[in-house]
C-alpha cells in the first residue's frame, strides 16, 4: 500500500495542522499521498480529484466523521480499496482513530499491525411504472420516511416476494450490521456485529405497536411498495442522498456486490468501542 489516498471533510475547518506534519511523515517512510482539491487548495499543493484519488489509491485515509466515511465508501466501492477513519467528529464508529493517536497508529496500521474489516454494503433500486428510474448503494442504511406534514403512510413489505406485512408507520429503515448503531438504533433496532451478514428492518413510530425490528439473511430480497397518496414521502441513502418518492414506487433493497473494507487496528475491541460510544454502564 504505497499509494494513499487523503480525503477530509468539506465544509469545515481543514485538520490542516495535521496534514503539514503527515504528508512530509509519509514522503519520508516512502509513500505517494495525493489528497482532494478543497484540502490542496488551503495547503497550496497539488490536489486529485476523488474520482482519481478512488482510482489510484491502495488505501483512503478519511479526516472527518461517519458522515465523511459514508461518502467516501460509496464513492471506492467499486474498487473496494480499504479505507482509515480518522475521527474529527463527536461520535465516530466507523472512524475510530483519534487524532492524538493518529501518528502512532498510523506506523502500526502501515507496517502491518492491522487487519482489513470486510463490511456488506446494500443495493436500493427504484422501479416506476414498471422502469427502473435509479440505483444507489449503502453502507448504513436506506430509509423510507414521510415529511414533517405527511400522515403515516403505508409500505406494503414482501421479503423474496412473499407478502410479509404493510407497515403503517412513520417510515422504514433497511439497515446493515455496520448501520445498526445509527438510525436504526435510535428507533429501537437491535445492534449487530459490524462484521455479520444480516438485513435489519426496523418501522419507524409504527402504527401497530406489535410491529418490531425484524433480521434476515443476507441473501433475502426485500421489496416495499408505497401505498400512500401523499407526496411528501422520500428515500434516504446513508443520511445524505434523498430522492423523493410517488404512490406505488417499488423499493427493491438486497445485498450489494460491493463491500467496504475498514483498516482496523489488531488490538481494536469492538465492545470496548459501543461502551464508550453509547456509555454503557454510567449513570
Amino acid at each position: 500500500m504505497k499509494k494513499i489516498g487523503i480525503i477530509c471533510k468539506s465544509g469545515k475547518e481543514k485538520p490542516n495542522e495535521i496534514l503539514e506534519k503527515l504528508l512530509p511523515w509519509l514522503i519520508q517512510k516512502g509513500y505517494e499521498a495525493f489528497v482532494d482539491p478543497e484540502t490542496a487548495e488551503q495547503l497550496n499543493i497539488s490536489g486529485l480529484s476523488l474520482a482519481e484519488i478512488s482510482s489510484v489509491a491502495d488505501i483512503v485515509i478519511v479526516f472527518g466523521g461517519d458522515g465523511t466515511m459514508l461518502s467516501v465508501s460509496r464513492l471506492v466501492a467499486e474498487r473496494e480499496v480499504p479505507i482509515l477513519g480518522i475521527n474529527l467528529g463527536s461520535l465516530g464508529f466507523i472512524t475510530e482513530i483519534s487524532r492524538e493517536n493518529l501518528f502512532n497508529s498510523l506506523d502500526k496500521l502501515l507496517s502491518g499491525e492491522s487487519v482489513i474489516e470486510e463490511r456488506m454494503m446494500l443495493s436500493a433500486k427504484i422501479t416506476r411504472d414498471g422502469k427502473q428510474i435509479s440505483e444507489y448503494r449503502v453502507l448504513n442504511d436506506v430509509v423510507i420516511n414521510k415529511g414533517a406534514l405527511a400522515r403515516i403512510i403505508d409500505l406494503e413489505t414482501y421479503i423474496n416476494d412473499i407478502y410479509v406485512t404493510t407497515f403503517k408507520a412513520d417510515g422504514l429503515i433497511l439497515s446493515t450490521p455496520t448501520g445498526s448503531t445509527a438510525y436504526s438504533l435510535s428507533a429501537g433496532g437491535p445492534i449487530l456485529y459490524p462484521t455479520l451478514e444480516s438485513i435489519i428492518v426496523t418501522p419507524i413510530c409504527s402504527h401497530t405497536l406489535t410491529n418490531r425490528p425484524l433480521v434476515v439473511p443476507d441473501d433475502f430480497r426485500l421489496k416495499i411498495i408505497l401505498k400512500t397518496l401523499s407526496e411528501d414521502v422520500y428515500l434516504t441513502l446513508d443520511g445524505q442522498v434523498g430522492v423523493s418518492l410517488r404512490t406505488d414506487d417499488v423499493i427493491e433493497i438486497k445485498k450489494s456486490r460491493f463491500r467496504t473494507k475498514l483498516l482496523i487496528p489488531k488490538d481494536r475491541d469492538y465492545f470496548e468501542l459501543i461502551r464508550t460510544k453509547l456509555k454503557w454502564g454510567e449513570r
